[in-house]
């Protein structure tokens, strides 16, 4: 279990949206180098505190840091985001799209080409490399986003859903990329429905529901506080027989 620093530190965060209070004075931390699992049913608000951290939207109150400090671009931070919504070029061909943000994350045009072709090799898109983002399947395409996330060796991941609509061999392979940059020291937020993902990967877990969490700490500890119960069946108890439908 990591001991280091927080990288990521959240204080009586709260989030409203018109008179709907999404998260209510919620604090937690994410330490250095571990695999932090972000969990809850659609509408819990785990979109809102990533967007939140991110900058995207500003808390009605409360702190969201990343090292200390608010996120800025260039804070000096490395960061990968791997959003639900999945955001690429679709006219551009792969390499293109690639090496475009390659660039931007600071790499020179060799090194990115290299790094890009290496990683289309390994998750079998090679000969793709210069086919239009659009003419590939959904689950193609996302391979392509994970690799731009993964770009550089990102300090701070955050995966939202990365193996939502995978096949199990696609998942397998996705997975054991993520545990390659967890084992390399890198500090990664994950999101995910499938329990089986997170016990594999997650250090410590915080389920959230209403804006509130349910359970927080590892995932020893949650499993012991709900009697030994599987996080599956954790899940089912605190949200009952249904989940939330509403959207983050």
């Amino acid at each position: 279990m990591p001991t280091s620093p927080s990288l990521v530190t959240i204080n009586h965060f709260r989030m409203e949206f018109d008179t709907h209070t999404v998260i209510d004075d919620l604090s937690f931390d994410i330490k250095r180098g571990e695999t932090f699992g972000l969990l809850g049913a659609n509408g819990s608000g785990k979109t809102t505190i990533i967007r939140a951290l991110l900058g995207i939207y500003q808390p009605t109150s409360g702190d969201l840091s990343i090292d200390g400090k608010a996120y800025a671009v260039d804070g000096g931070v490395r960061l990968g985001y791997l959003p639900e919504e999945r955001g690429l070029y679709k006219k551009e061909t792969v390499m293109t799209v690639m090496i475009y943000f390659g660039r931007l994350k600071g790499m020179t045009r060799s090194a990115a080409e290299k790094w890009s072709l290496d990683y289309l090799r390994r998750v079998g898109l090679s000969e793709k490399a210069k086919t239009r983002l659009d003419k590939l399947s959904g689950g193609q395409q996302q391979k392509v986003q994970l690799g731009v996330t993964i770009m550089n060796n990102p300090e701070l991941l955050i995966l939202d859903e990365p193996t939502k609509g995978f096949d199990p061999i696609n998942r397998r392979l996705l997975m054991n990329i993520i545990e390659e940059h967890k084992k390399a020291g890198a500090t990664i937020i994950f999101v995910t429905h499938q329990m089986e993902e997170v016990e594999r990967l997650c250090d410590r877990i915080i389920l959230l529901k209403d804006g509130r969490p349910s359970a927080y700490g590892t995932i020893a500890d949650v499993k012991k506080d709900h009697e030994g119960a599987s996080l599956d069946d954790i899940f089912v108890k605190i949200y009952g027989d249904h989940t939330e439908s509403e959207q983050e």
